[in-house]
């Protein structure tokens, strides 16, 4: 391996090999400068470098180190400019797609350069021998040897491509171009077997996608331009399964289409759902299933009539013909009737996947989704008014096979319209990958349900038929196919018949009462005699309306009760669901948390046997290298034994021969040993197909002898047991009329025996229905006396519950009055104590005024002018003898002050006077106790009638 400090030197020395003719050499040396660490980052010369290498990739076709170049490019480019990687990508797709097309525009003109009519002026004789000995035409061989290899090389280039960019975000329109350009590949040239596989690759790298959703770069699908393409894609692979007549591959793209829509949980547009549910019409109708064909076909009615505002009258006719046309195609019986419960199963599993497939219902709940069938896509087609919309010969052939009941000539009447109807069709105009629908292709099916319904209404109404006569009602098949039909019936239990050919008839099998058909006939025909009675003799009078009410009001009763208890126990199932479901959200939530833990612990694991995963693909590679290396070795000397056993010379390298020219030694001996052994084959099956011939040959006469032998016999032992057969006819009918003889002679016995045994039977049914009567008569006795007991007691509680009401309306008035009165007088105390209160406010403001005015004097040493009181309190009496001495003593010494307490007499010098009472009586405290002992000492009546005056007024305020 050479090293170069520049990368620029490594392209040049590329070059200057390339031009000496040495291009493996060259490739070698891009290679290793790609795949070294030291240039691992990006500049505008690996760019050009990668161009030189992929061109050298292409020409010599080395598919493997164009990957590994492209690989190591990916890593280099891919967080710094990845849109070089997407240039060296569509650069190396064009070139590859070129070749492929020189090749084969070279093997064209190879072709018509050879078709001539003389072959040997234009052929060496080497070519012709070599011709005559391969077996091999001109063409077949020029393919093999030209455009074979460049097409393998182009196939490999996408595989390739789609590798590499199968977990990068940034190229998602690379890789889905990769991929278009693919399915285009193997639809131009019819490659099934490939197109297959490119299915696979897609399918798988989805899988690994959401397998692996910690990686980096992974492409987000819950984008709408990676979803986009993503359905794109999808949707193109859908549209070239069905054009390479895939039919498998096309219904596993639909599975496709539908797990990728449920993975990012929305619907596509409706044009590429229309694509779909055509698509999904052709995939259905190739397979047989006219179910789930006719579903489809509705789904797109809807879907085209809720979204598609430009849809035309013809239009809507066309696929609304097509619906219904579909929907009766479908077999009207059930075809898992009689089948074991393992295909019950099966076929359940069957209809929920199909339903979910045509429904695109994204929250599939199979417990509870319908069951498909052709009942309730009639009844659906009646309810969407997919009727009013059809062509007059589509409706008129409807209701002739479902409504109407013409045993005699119903196919007659059908046969018109089925040739009308295989003369209709047509393309649809609102989407252009719709296919152009003819409606002959529902002929043959129609024709069938025709036949069907035929037989079921002539079953219902005939025992037996001759056959002549059957099968000259029924104009579309002989009767050996009507036999055929008429079995799939009679085994799936929708028909029960029998064909006897010996006498010419069928005979059908419902003659009980119990039969349905029956049944319902006997039903309508007692309808249309009692309608026919009533017109004849009409009732003479109308009965009243409550006489027949008054019968059932019991049972109105009890169903009203019942109701009521139902809405009871409605209630508590709801209360108890509401309960479970918040404790089902409270446990979601816990396994919500639980489940984040394991992912994040999962993620961890993931990335640690990430780490020990390379580690062990490091060392699988070191293994696998140095394997080679031995396994080289083991060949070259394995080859020169072989070379020295033949008498060549190897072919030296540097003293060693090379392991390139090794694998091609091996290879051409291979291949040489691979022709003698065809050699070999082709000889010996020449020699046993003329072997096998000539035994034949020999053996076509013998064969011959013993057929005819074989007839003569047959025809003597058919005789034979013809005439025992007879024998044997003659004596059964003997002893049947013998037995007849002797049984006719109990007939009188058996008919004394019956009218004894129906005498009993009416005697005890007369018997039973008179007790039935007496029992009636008596419960409705009973039932009209506990009516007028309850109604009595009803009456009772209703007066007393009256008189109750009184005495408490009453009481109630009482007690407002008396809460009024309460009111009325504390309002009335309330503003006698705020009087009060302002009274003994405007006493205290005085004596402070007289208090601060005495003051004033006794500071300047005069008398002040006696001051207006605006309010005096009433004159108290006085003694006389005592009011001299008190007058006395409280004459103040002029000049100088002296208190009020100490203006009185010698006893009550050292007490002061009594403060003014706040209720306005002075000399008195609220303490009516302690001033009563001091009212004693001043020894006067006074304070005696002062103190119990205040104690009065004291009580009456308390009171």
């Amino acid at each position: 391996m050479t090293s170069f400090l520049k990368p620029e030197n490594a392209l040049k020395r590329a070059e200057e090999l390339i031009n000496v003719g040495q291009k493996q050499d060259a490739l070698q040396t891009l290679h290793d400068l790609i795949t070294s660490k030291r240039y691992r980052a990006w500049q505008k010369t690996l760019e050009r470098i990668m161009f030189k290498y992929v061109e050298l990739c292409v020409d010599m076709r080395k598919g493997r180190f164009a990957k590994d170049g492209l690989i190591q490019y990916r890593i280099i480019c891919q967080q710094v400019n990845v849109s070089s990687l997407e240039e060296v990508i569509k650069h190396f797709m064009h070139l590859s797609t070129e070749k492929a097309e020189q090749a084969r525009s070279q093997a064209q003109a190879l072709e018509e350069a050879l078709d001539v009519d003389d072959l040997e002026a234009d052929k060496r004789p080497e070519d012709l021998m070599l011709s005559y000995v391969s077996g091999e035409k001109g063409k077949d061989r020029s393919d093999r040897e030209l455009v074979t290899p460049w097409f393998k090389f182009l196939w490999e280039t996408y595989r390739t491509v789609l590798e590499i960019l199968r977990n990068n975000s940034k190229l998602e329109a690379l890789y889905a171009m990769t991929a278009h350009r693919a399915f285009q590949f193997c639809k131009q040239y019819k490659r099934t077997t490939e197109f297959r596989r490119l299915c696979e690759i897609i399918r798988n790298h989805l899988a690994n996608l959401n397998k692996y959703r910690d990686q980096r770069d992974r492409p987000d699908l819950s984008a709408p331009e990676s979803l986009q393409l993503y359905l794109d894609t999808r949707f193109e692979q859908l549209k070239i399964a069905t054009e390479l007549e895939l039919w498998q591959e096309a219904f596993r793209s639909v599975e496709d289409i539908h797990g990728l829509m449920c993975m990012v949980k929305k619907t596509p547009k409706p044009s590429l759902m229309t694509v779909y549910y055509v698509k999904l019409t052709e995939i259905f109708w190739k397979s047989s299933s006219h179910l789930y064909h006719a579903y489809a076909w509705f789904k797109l009615f809807l879907l085209q009539k809720s979204f598609n505002k430009n849809l035309g009258q013809k239009d809507l006719q066309l696929i609304a013909s097509s619906v219904v046309l579909a929907a009766l195609s479908v077999p009207p019986h059930d075809r898992t009737h009689g089948a074991s419960h393992l295909e019950l199963e099966h076929e359940k599993e069957r209809n929920l996947r199909m339903a979910n497939l045509i429904g695109f219902n994204l929250e599939t709940k199979p417990d509870s989704r319908e069951v498909l069938s052709r009942s309730s896509l009639l009844a659906e087609l009646a309810s969407k008014g997919v009727m009013s919309c059809v062509s007059q010969e589509v409706k008129d052939i409807y209701y002739l096979l479902e409504n109407e009941f013409l045993p005699s000539d119903l196919a007659l009447k059908v046969l018109p319209l089925l040739n009308k109807i295989s003369k209709l069709g047509g393309k649809f105009t609102f989407a252009s990958s719709v296919p152009e629908v003819q409606f002959s292709q529902y002929v043959p099916a129609l024709e069938k349900l025709a036949t069907l319904r035929l037989l079921q209404q002539v079953s219902n109404v005939y025992q037996s038929m001759k056959i002549e006569n059957l099968a000259g009602m029924i104009p579309f098949f002989d009767f050996s196919v009507v036999e055929k039909i008429s079995v799939d019936a009679v085994k799936q239990k929708f028909l029960s018949m029998k064909v006897d050919h010996m006498k010419n008839v069928v005979i059908f099998c419902k003659t009980s009462l119990e039969a349905d058909g029956l049944r319902d006939h006997l039903a309508s025909f007692a309808e249309q005699l009692n309608k026919a009675r009533q017109m004849i003799c009409p009732p003479d009078r109308k009965q009243s309306k409550l006489g027949a009410l008054l019968p059932t009001l019991s049972e109105v009763v009890a169903k009203e009760h019942k109701r009521l208890l139902a809405r009871k126990s409605i209630i508590e199932k709801r209360k108890e669901e509401q309960e479970r479901q918040l404790l089902e959200k409270e446990r979601e939530e816990e396994s919500k948390r639980l489940r984040l833990l394991k992912i994040d612990e999962e993620a961890e694991q993931r990335r640690l046997a990430t780490e020990i995963e390379q580690r062990k693909i490091q060392r699988l590679q070191r293994e696998k290298e140095e394997r080679d290396r031995e396994e080289a070795e083991a060949l070259r000397l394995e080859a020169e034994k072989r070379l020295k056993r033949k008498g060549k010379k190897p072919v030296i390298e540097g003293g060693q021969i090379s392991r390139e020219s090794l694998m091609q030694l091996t290879l051409v001996e291979q291949v040489r040993e691979r022709q003698e052994m065809e050699k070999k084959l082709q000889k010996l099956a020449k020699t046993m197909d003329h072997l096998e011939r000539a035994k034949r040959e020999e053996a076509a006469p013998l064969i011959d002898a013993a057929y005819q032998q074989r007839l003569v016999e047959e025809r003597v032992l058919h005789e034979r047991e013809q005439q025992l057969e007879v024998e044997l006819s003659r004596q059964r009918h003997a002893g049947d009329l013998n037995e007849k003889e002797r049984l006719s002679r109990m007939m009188g016995n058996k008919e004394i025996y019956q009218e004894r045994v129906v005498s009993h039977r009416q005697a005890e049914f007369n018997r039973l229905q008179r007790d039935r009567l007496d029992r009636i008569s008596k419960i409705l006795l009973s039932r009209k006396q506990e009516r007028e007991k309850m109604r009595k007691l009803k009456y009772y509680l209703k007066v007393e519950e009256e008189k109750r009401q009184k005495l408490r309306e009453e009481e109630e008035a009482r007690e407002r009055e008396e809460a009024e009165r309460k009111k009325k007088e504390q309002a009335e105390r309330q503003a006698k104590l705020d009087e009060i209160a302002e009274k003994q406010k405007q006493r205290l403001r005085e004596i402070e005024e007289k208090a601060e005015r005495e003051k004033r004097e006794a500071l300047l040493g005069r008398p002040a002018e006696p001051a207006l009181r605006p309010y005096e309190p009433p004159v108290r009496p006085v003694d006389p003898g005592t009011a001299a001495p008190a007058a006395a003593a409280a004459a103040p010494a002029p000049g100088k002050y002296v208190p009020k307490f100490r203006r009185g007499g010698g006893e009550t010098a050292g007490a002061p006077p009594p403060e003014a009472d706040r209720w306005g009586n002075s000399g008195s405290r609220p303490d009516g106790d302690r001033w009563d002992r001091n009212s004693s000492s001043f020894g006067s009546g006074g304070g005696s009638r002062s103190s119990s005056t205040w104690s009065s007024s004291r009580m009456r305020d308390r009171t």
